[in-house]
């Protein structure tokens, strides 16, 4: 007799400001004011209010920073699409689009090219190496990035970037929320 092993995913819920655990409540609030809707990801993260409340802080010190919306736009894209989480690489595209990241950059980036904005491709090129050396960083990948007109202390900026994805992406990962309408034509697989 054969014995087939099961894996159990726990299902998680599409929290609501209403329907979320009391401690979660004020970050979801602030991601709504953030983007006009709670998306379905930070959703799922209030089933962990220490998750979402920590995603919120990140985030914030992350879109306080010295990153143009359509830089932050592309590092989050790149580091989506290192991550492998689709629903991330959706939404990031969106936004990118959004923040006027042309196109061709978008698409780009989304197959692991480098975009044609050479200030861009320095940005998805160093935040690749971050992710994929570690952290463990050489010379020439600090040098690419400064030459594109990028700041010594951007390059540790690129750092919150990375936390803030991997919180998104590893907990979308896990949670597989259902993805927006909105974000439906930027579908992506890995």
């Amino acid at each position: 007799m054969t014995t087939t092993s099961r894996v159990f995913a726990p299902q998680y819920r599409i929290h609501t400001i209403a329907s979320a655990p009391e401690k979660a409540r004020d970050a979801l609030r602030a991601l709504e004011n953030a983007f006009g809707v709670i998306p379905n990801a930070a959703a799922t993260m209030a089933e962990s209010p220490t998750l979402l409340g920590a995603f919120v802080s990140v985030f914030k010190a992350f879109h306080g920073g010295t990153f143009t919306s359509a830089e932050r736009q592309a590092l989050l894209l790149s580091n989506a699409v290192a991550n492998a989480s689709a629903w991330a690489v959706a939404f990031h595209s969106t936004l990118a689009l959004k923040e006027g990241v042309a196109a061709g950059d978008v698409v780009a980036i989304r197959e692991k090219r480098l975009p044609k904005d050479t200030r861009l491709a320095a940005l998805s090129a160093f935040t690749r190496a971050l992710l994929e050396k570690r952290g463990h960083v050489d010379a020439r990948d600090v040098a690419t990035f400064t030459e594109a007109g990028f700041r010594s202390d951007q390059v540790l900026e690129v750092i919150v970037g990375l936390a803030t994805s991997a919180m998104a992406n590893y907990a979308a990962s896990v949670t597989t929320p259902p993805l927006e309408d909105a974000f439906k034509a930027q579908s992506w697989a890995p």
